[in-house]
């Protein structure tokens, strides 16, 4: 029996526990290692939250590709405990990812940081499979085409067996697959992605949410920790509106960025406190453990935005993993910086040292001496 106390309150200063119990995956064929993933990520809630970050050791800002180098390595003298990782373009056959990685490097990546102990998540902004344009191609009615039944249920049974593939093809070195955090048809209550809220029913989306879980099963894939992910919500109503059932996902997040309109971080932190209330009650009732998936401030222009603004936001709840997005560095198109952790002279580098000194911030050092 995987034990797991969790922190109810709507501000830093509550201090309700509450102990749940009988927490299990929703994959009763999980591969062992999987489970230990899961009953570790249990235990490490208790400590903390562990720190994550996309793409981060495939580039940084200024460099790309340069050996064991990571932004936040640089910085801290530490990786992050938590990769994020992306499938899109697999579906397309495409040698490289959304980012422009070489999916061949992103599997040495993976199984580089495993090696060290670090956790790997996976999402995928995967092509609109009724028009070939993007994930954002938001037109109506793309899921229920990969619906059995659907005039696209074929193909998409083929992006599947390719993501199949992909993801038993991660190994460590006994062979043994690694366990990954996957997060599909994420920020799903936004309307941005052809699977988000306004595009297809919640009826449909639960749907194809079970057909990819049970699809990827039939496929042999055991070494999947589900994660449910939505963006803005309001209630507990409208957070489970999409949701497939406890029997089809292991980890309640979602994903909230400051913007410019807000440089105090005010509306920030009243934002993800009213969410992380909402989904940490869920998450007691059902059993399952919560995280903010995807977080960020980009080019982070307040200094001390991290023990001053994120560190207050996530306050005394007890999540999971937080992880912050990637660091593209300069992008042409938009003639801006496109960051969300700092590298070395970075206006922010001195309080992230500060953040990554709380004990309550985990990172892949952290996690041995977090679990003794």
């Amino acid at each position: 029996m995987l034990i797991i106390t969790i922190l109810i309150g709507t501000s830093c200063s509550s201090k309700a526990i509450v102990t749940n119990t009988n927490l299990s995956l929703s994959d009763k064929k999980a591969t062992s290692e999987t489970i230990s993933l899961y009953k570790k990520l249990n235990q490490l809630a208790q400590k903390g939250y562990l720190f994550g970050h996309q793409d981060d050791l495939a580039y940084g800002v200024n460099w790309k590709y340069e050996k064991d180098r990571s932004d936040i390595k640089d910085v801290v003298g530490d990786y992050p405990a938590v990769y994020g990782w992306d499938l899109a373009g697999l579906e397309k056959d495409s040698s490289n990812n959304i980012d422009g990685i070489p999916f061949t490097k992103m599997k040495q990546y993976i199984e580089e940081s495993h090696e060290r102990g670090g956790i790997t998540t996976i999402s995928w902004h995967f092509d609109n499979p009724a028009t070939g344009k993007s994930a954002w191609d938001s037109t109506p009615n793309a899921a229920k085409t990969v619906l059995p039944g659907g005039e696209n249920h074929q193909k998409f049974t083929l992006w599947l067996d390719k993501a199949a593939n992909y993801l038993l093809s991660l190994k460590d070195k006994k062979g043994k697959n690694i366990p990954i955090l996957f997060r599909p048809y994420h920020e799903l209550t936004g309307g941005w992605f052809w699977w988000g809220k306004g595009n297809c029913t919640p009826e449909e989306f639960k749907t194809l949410w079970k057909f990819t879980i049970d699809y990827l099963q039939k496929k042999g894939v055991h070494n999947l920790i589900y994660v449910y992910n939505t963006s803005s919500f309001n209630s507990k109503e409208d957070f489970l509106a999409h949701y497939p059932g406890d029997n089809y996902a292991d980890v309640l997040s979602f994903d909230s960025y400051q913007n410019n309109n807000d440089k105090e971080g005010k509306k920030f932190i009243e934002e993800v406190q009213n969410q992380l209330k909402i989904v940490n009650e869920i998450g007691i009732e059902k059993h399952k453990l919560i995280a903010v998936a995807e977080a960020g401030y980009e080019a982070i222009p307040d200094p001390k935005w991290w023990t001053g603004t994120l560190s207050k936001a996530i306050g005394d709840y007890k999540i999971s993993y937080i992880l912050l997005w990637r660091n593209h560095g300069w992008q042409e198109k938009e003639q801006k910086m496109h960051y969300y952790v700092p590298y070395t002279g970075q206006i922010s580098e001195k309080d992230f040292v500060d953040f990554y000194n709380l004990d309550k911030t985990l990172f892949e050092k952290d996690i041995q001496k977090a679990l003794k």
